[in-house]
């Protein structure tokens, strides 16, 4: 529960700096997010002990600078095709089955990949996924987990 603070927490304050900046667009902020919190998992998985604590700090450091650069480069064509494509391969895609998008005007592209679905304890379907982004032939990935939302939309939880 302490990593999982933690990591909202350095998220949290990555985002602050990142707001500051009056040219940052939403597409920045919400990289930014993303990176942070990814860098913060990984962070989180790699550290152990009193080094786990700093594992996390560089995690999502790291995260949030890269997280910033991809936000940067997707426009908002970009990001409609991700978003639904992930609804779609979350509902309808078989688990280990990838579902791609692509915008031919951006040139950028990306993958999801669903794991199975489950049941939390509230009743609510999730599923774990792996994410591809490509933008300007620079690859990155990640890994998160959405859950369906009563309205029957997808809602990134990690």
């Amino acid at each position: 529960m302490n990593r999982i603070f933690t990591a909202l927490l350095a998220g949290a304050m990555v985002i602050s700096l990142a707001a500051c900046d009056s040219e940052a667009g939403q597409k920045q902020q919400v990289g930014t997010l993303l990176g942070a919190v990814g860098g913060a998992l990984a962070g989180s998985a790699i550290g152990d002990g009193k080094g786990q604590m700093a594992a996390i700090a560089v995690g999502t450091l790291l995260g949030a600078g890269i997280g910033q650069e991809v936000g940067k480069s997707l426009d908002k064509a970009d990001r409609l095709a991700m978003q639904q494509t992930m609804s779609g391969t979350l509902e309808r895609s078989p688990s280990g089955q990838s579902s791609a998008w692509h915008n031919p005007d951006s040139g950028n592209s990306g993958t999801y990949t669903p794991q199975p679905a489950y049941q939390t304890a509230s009743n609510q379907t999730c599923r774990e996924f792996q994410q591809t982004i490509t933008v300007g032939g620079k690859q990155e990935s990640g890994y998160g987990t959405a859950c369906r939302q009563p309205d029957g939309s997808w809602q990134i939880q990690n």
